[in-house]
């Protein structure tokens, strides 16, 4: 029994944690056309109504099963293609329009999900029961200063990669590859290529960091987890790349299935006024592709991984920040599988009840 526990809960981590917030897709993906996407290895359709509103479902129609995603916009519904049904943004079969009184109308059908939009992104709240609200609720989402205030400027970067989510977590875990593998890179050429490293608590997570060098190349890395879980680092910036201090990091990894993941970079300076128009025209002629070659060599590393890499593992003390927040996952992913209860269905909006 306990062997088939962790088995579960081992699944769960790959597959992704539930009862957190994950960003989905950039605001600029979502336009009037549903879209559809898999995330969590769950698919689901996106579109926004009249008012601009993203509404999020299950793709899947209830009539026949075809993707609600490949229909129509309707404003607060989406019609699918196959059959015309009308499916609103809280699951409920709004009509069908080639059947009178069709009994499935008025019935909530598939599964709606919680949607907030910031910092450029679209957030869906994956979870068996819907979030609580309220100060004090972990389940609020609440971003790094870096996303949400406005004496700072930040860019959102998107990509796919081939690789699961847990190893892009472990790669910005880890501030000692930014000495080797970044080495040539335009803001990580300097610095030791050797560190003593040590852990200081947060009041929502944990910093990761180099002991005696700090603003000199990759040196640190803070885990938060605050309705959602994210990483944060600065990198030092030299003067002629424009205003505001250390080039900063807010990065979060949404899985897509156990064998990819998405994920999100945003790139923030702290600047005001003339300096932030500087900055961003600076970011988006000179710094941008520059950002994008770091990315893409963590990119190649992390998916020509050995296969089942981390189970075959030797680590050392560098390691001590992956090894932590792994064990704080870990257990997250425990205590999912511990409530669960043995027999359990779904019905629509995500919140579980008994069989």
């Amino acid at each position: 029994m306990e062997s088939n526990k962790q088995a579960r809960a081992e699944a769960r981590l790959n597959s992704g944690l539930r009862n957190y917030w994950y960003p989905v897709a950039a605001s600029w993906a979502v336009t009037h056309a549903p879209i559809g996407i898999t995330r969590l290895s769950q698919n689901i359709v996106l579109w926004r109504d009249n008012a601009g509103q993203v509404h999020a479902l299950e793709d899947r129609c209830p009539h026949r099963g075809a993707r609600l995603s490949m229909g129509w916009n309707l404003g607060d519904r989406v019609a699918c293609w196959y059959h015309g049904v009308e499916v609103g943004g809280d699951g409920q079969v709004k009509s069908v329009p080639a059947v009178d009184s069709c009994p499935l109308e008025g019935r909530t059908c598939v599964r709606s999900y919680p949607v907030q939009e910031q910092a450029g992104a679209i957030f869906l709240w994956f979870g068996e029961q819907a979030p609580q609200e309220g100060e004090g609720s972990p389940d609020v989402l609440r971003l790094p200063e870096e996303l949400v205030s406005d004496e700072h400027s930040n860019f959102l970067c998107v990509a796919h990669w081939d690789c699961n989510y847990r190893y892009a977590i472990d790669n910005v875990m880890d501030p000692m590859h930014g000495a080797y593998l970044h080495a040539v890179s335009h803001s990580m050429a300097c610095g030791e290529k050797s560190a003593v490293m040590q852990i200081r608590e947060t009041d929502h997570g944990l910093i990761f960091e180099k002991v005696g060098q700090r603003g000199v190349n990759f040196d640190w890395v803070e885990f938060g987890e605050t309705g959602t879980l994210w990483l944060r680092l600065a990198i030092p910036y030299r003067d002629k790349v424009g205003p505001g201090g250390p080039f900063g990091i807010v990065g979060m990894a949404t899985p897509v299935d156990e064998d990819h993941c998405m994920v999100f970079f945003w790139r923030t300076r702290h600047v005001q006024g003339w300096q932030r128009d500087v900055w961003r025209f600076l970011y988006r002629n000179r710094l941008e592709q520059l950002h994008w070659d770091v990315l893409e060599q963590d990119r190649v590393v992390l998916e020509s991984m050995a296969p089942q890499a981390r189970d075959h593992e030797m680590l050392y003390q560098h390691d001590a920040g992956i090894t932590r927040v792994r064990r704080l996952l870990k257990r997250r992913a425990e205590q999912e599988v511990a409530d669960e209860p043995v027999a359990m269905i779904k019905p629509a909006g995500g919140v579980a009840s008994h069989a």
